[in-house]
């Protein structure tokens, strides 16, 4: 069973690859509840909508979310890229310890900055 901080990471990250495809207000419930930290009690009074819709609202956007991530696979993918390139960096900080040749180890720079690049765009 996940623990709340690992459903809060979850739908963080679920947000920002699928976000935009939930209506406005789905946003706004999911942003408020997990982003904001509002009970529903709280989110209930600020839109006007019963306790009970606001739940039912949440779980219907958070069911989507997951639907999304089912059918796309974007996460995960993100995920595994991220690990390559973690990876990819710890090699070459490890080949740049042992390096005493300066056209490798130039080379081995370059390619530390290709990475950090790649980093930036992912």
């Amino acid at each position: 069973m996940k623990s709340s901080l690992d459903n809060l990471v979850e739908i963080s990250m679920l947000m920002d690859f699928y976000g935009a495809l939930l209506s406005e207000r789905q946003q706004q419930i999911v942003t408020l509840y997990h982003e904001e930290n509002c009970s529903l009690q709280e989110i209930s009074e600020e839109l006007g909508v019963s306790r009970q819709g606001v739940h039912e609202a949440l779980k219907k956007a958070e069911k989507s979310l997951r639907d999304y991530e089912a059918k796309l696979g974007l996460v995960v993918r993100f995920q595994s890229q991220e690990q390559v390139l973690h990876s990819a960096r710890e090699s070459v900080n490890a080949l740049l310890a042992d390096c005493g040749d300066p056209k490798v180890r130039q080379g081995l720079l370059a390619l530390k900055n290709d990475i950090d690049s790649i980093e930036e765009q992912v």
